[in-house]
């Protein structure tokens, strides 16, 4: 790890301890019974009125499921997400506790290396744009436009929603395997700004959906808490902006019209083969693109209804439709693995400066050891083919 050695102050440690208890769920009168002291002790101690002993720290940090050296070692980064979202929220959902879990400590994790490596993310945010009164899809379709344009994505599909985010804006979005019934999470915090945890289990069409809804919550409600559920539709007006939004962010009004046109040119009925091939164009679900179409007048209200009722639209038709070309036009998204390229940038230049090993960084981002390998894999050989000539400038 580092050399530095500057001790925390007396504060610094009992707002960490702060933090690590409230993550662990438990009161001050729970820590006050561990080390057998009174509750106002516990009060002092994170007020930073009252040092805090060695074997009271150790204790404590083991109820928290954390370590001493962990609340001690002073590069690392201490920021809980999970009270917001309890708060938020008002939810206990197990499923939802832990992926909130995950998230706060990823962002740590990369807040963490960014410290130690004296780097600092910039961010390209856009002006948040709150929801205005009246139709807020109508206002979805232009904002997402607007942002398109922005960007300069041009009238094509996204293809890799979380380089768009992650690179081009400087949000923070990490793709892990969550419980199936969580899609997605957003938070924001001023330390941290933006972030975002994409579940990795859902199907890619489903994960670039839940990058552009997470994506519409930033851009008209920045300081608001999210949990998308599975499957869950729209509700508050915040939900239906943001569904509209993925929708007209993934699929431009123009850019489908004029897909729709080409394909259908010459035909008399809407087909499952024409849905299949304009939903791979823009790399979303089916459903997404008839529900899409529906909205732009391409398809009668109910079609997707009469397609579900009729036996449906099936994995099996669409690669009798695609052949081999199926998956590929999402394949960047899973090609990230379990670390975005930034954040897997950052822990390879920490571990050729031998700020961390292994091992370290595999617990700090939440990895398993062939994980983390298929993240430094390589580093060796940058460092080898390192000379003057390629040298960066500082």
């Amino acid at each position: 790890m580092t050399g530095n050695a500057e001790r925390l102050s007396d504060v610094e440690i009992g707002d960490r301890l702060r933090l690590a208890r409230e993550s662990a769920k438990l009161t001050q009168g729970d820590a006050a019974a561990i080390i057998s002291a009174a509750r106002t002790t516990i009060v002092a101690i994170e007020q930073g009125k009252r040092r805090i002993r060695i074997e009271e720290l150790q204790k404590l940090a083991a109820a928290y499921n954390s370590s001493a050296n962990a609340i001690l070692r002073r590069e690392a980064i201490h920021l809980d997400l999970i009270p917001r979202f309890r708060k938020n929220l008002e939810t206990s959902d197990a499923a939802i506790e832990s992926a909130s879990r995950l998230l706060s400590d990823l962002v740590q994790a990369e807040l963490e290396l960014e410290n130690v490596l004296g780097v600092t993310r910039v961010r390209n945010y856009p002006p948040e744009r709150p929801i205005l009164p009246g139709n807020v899809r109508e206002q979805a379709e232009l904002d997402a436009q607007e942002l398109r344009d922005w960007l300069g994505l041009g009238p094509g599909p996204i293809i890799d929603i979380v380089s768009v985010l992650d690179m081009q804006l400087g949000i923070r979005v990490y793709v892990r395997r969550i419980d199936p019934k969580v899609a997605g999470l957003y938070a924001y915090d001023d330390a941290a700004g933006a972030c975002v945890l994409l579940n990795q289990s859902h199907p890619l069409e489903r994960t670039a959906y839940t990058g552009a809804h997470e994506f519409g919550h930033f851009v008209s409600a920045r300081r608001e808490m999210d949990v998308l559920a599975d499957d869950a539709g729209p509700t508050s007006r915040e939900e239906k902006y943001a569904d509209a939004f993925a929708r007209c962010f993934l699929m431009p009004s123009r850019a489908v019209r004029q897909r729709f046109s080409s394909i259908t040119a010459g035909q008399s009925h809407l087909t499952r083969r024409h849905i299949i091939l304009i939903a791979h164009a823009f790399g979303v679900s089916r459903q997404a693109m008839v529900r899409r179409l529906e909205g732009l007048s391409l398809a009668k209200q109910g079609t997707w209804d009469w397609f579900t009722a009729n036996g449906g639209i099936t994995d099996d038709q669409a690669r009798q439709v695609l052949g081999d070309v199926a998956a590929l036009s999402l394949n960047p998204v899973r090609a990230h693995g379990a670390v975005p390229p930034r954040l897997a940038l950052l822990a390879r230049e920490a571990w050729k400066r031998e700020l961390y090993s292994e091992g370290q960084l595999a617990r700090l981002l939440r990895l398993n050891r062939h994980e983390i390998r298929e993240v430094l894999d390589g580093a060796e050989l940058e460092e080898g083919e390192a000379n003057e000539l390629v040298k960066l400038p500082t």
